[in-house]
């Protein structure tokens, strides 16, 4: 993710995403939290909640990322048509226009990934509400993790080897950064022992490791499959070893659909789970893998679906739930190392109750 716009720069662009909004012809329909229609009827096609009355086109700020499957499942199945709504999936060049527009409204629903610029967004006034997961390591099968080299397969043979070593991350103040300070932790290492590089591009983190110009790197999906099975890369462990419970990326709302557009949002977070729990079967199970490959090939970069079967795939928690003890700690990592301006306040940002209700209606995953 790219930096943070100073607050004095992002006032325009609230402004700018306010006064759009005010144009806009996205067709919702607008309820009152004390009027939301929360009747369970089987004949409705959902199952349960009676589709709106009117059709609402929701907007999604999503650009093929792999975490987005809850997305699209529930798109191409037909979940989010069973409640007469519409989703729309738009594309920013950067976070720096995406969380205004989420902020006013503009954009209902788009994901967010933990870094200090993040939190410090946030806390300096734009008004953006985390309700659910949209990306976690998988104990064992890590879609995020480390990988070393080719010519490091026989030097890096447990955690503490990485003494001395070039290991590449994405950025620093970030989850990348958050996971990397747990392994070197987790290894009894200093950043003073290792030797940090920051390579922005994933992609290019292959050639370095190819051309011994680094020797590990904090990789992700599909790029660590793609590699390994050139012979490239190997995965070194699991970050899971270290960090068994990361949120890494999280799923945003617009405040105003969170509030004043309920009927909309149960609704939304209804077909959204009922996606990710098509994934999970799909993915844990094995059940209905081949039509779930089939829309993740037509939705994401990855178009061979002989690969599905060798990467690891992003968690995605069937019930939405997210490791809010973790963000805790994330947000405290980025604190000390004097990263974040301005108080970050996790009751007003978290909101979790749409989700809540969508897991009551539903009932637990099993």
């Amino acid at each position: 993710m790219g930096k943070w716009l100073k607050w004095a720069l992002v006032i325009p662009l609230l402004v700018f995403a306010i006064l759009i909004a005010g144009c806009s012809d996205k067709s919702t329909t607008t309820t009152n939290n004390a009027q939301v229609d929360n009747r369970i009827d089987k004949d409705n096609p959902s199952g349960d909640l009676a589709p709106l009355k009117k059709k609402a086109k929701v907007v999604i700020a999503e650009d093929g990322a792999a975490s987005g499957a809850g997305f699209y499942i529930a798109n191409e199945k037909g979940y989010f048509a069973d409640y007469n709504i519409e989703v729309e999936f738009a594309q920013f060049a950067n976070s720096d226009d995406m969380l205004p527009a989420v902020a006013a409204g503009e954009v209902d629903i788009a994901g967010g990934v933990s870094t200090a610029s993040f939190f410090n967004a946030i806390a300096q006034g734009i008004d953006v509400k985390i309700v659910g997961d949209k990306g976690h390591n998988i104990p064992g099968k890590s879609y995020f993790t480390f990988v070393i080299g080719n010519k490091m397969k026989d030097v890096i043979k447990d955690y503490p080897d990485f003494k001395g070593k070039k290991i590449a991350i994405s950025s620093k103040n970030s989850i990348d950064a958050y996971i990397y300070e747990l392994m070197l932790k987790h290894a009894g290492l200093t950043k003073k022992d290792v030797k940090t590089v920051v390579m922005s591009d994933f992609g290019s983190m292959l050639g370095a490791l190819e051309n011994g110009s680094i020797d590990a790197a904090l990789s992700i999906e599909p790029l660590i499959a793609q590699g390994a099975s050139k012979g490239i890369v190997h995965r070194f462990g699991d970050a899971t070893d270290f960090a068994p419970d990361s949120q890494i990326a999280l799923v945003l709302a617009s405040p105003k659909f969170m509030s004043t557009e309920k009927n909309i949002s149960l609704r939304f977070m209804l077909a959204y789970l009922k996606g990710v729990r098509d994934y999970n079967d799909a993915f844990t199970k094995g059940e209905g893998k081949a039509e779930i490959v089939h829309i993740m090939t037509k939705y994401t970069a990855l178009k061979d679906p002989a690969i599905w079967d060798k990467v690891h795939v992003t968690g995605l928690d069937p019930d939405g739930a997210m490791r809010i003890e973790d963000i805790h700690k994330q947000y405290e990592m980025y604190k000390a190392n004097g990263a974040t301006e301005g108080k970050f306040d996790f009751d007003k940002a978290i909101d979790t109750s749409v989700t809540e209700e969508a897991v009551k209606i539903l009932g637990n995953y099993k």
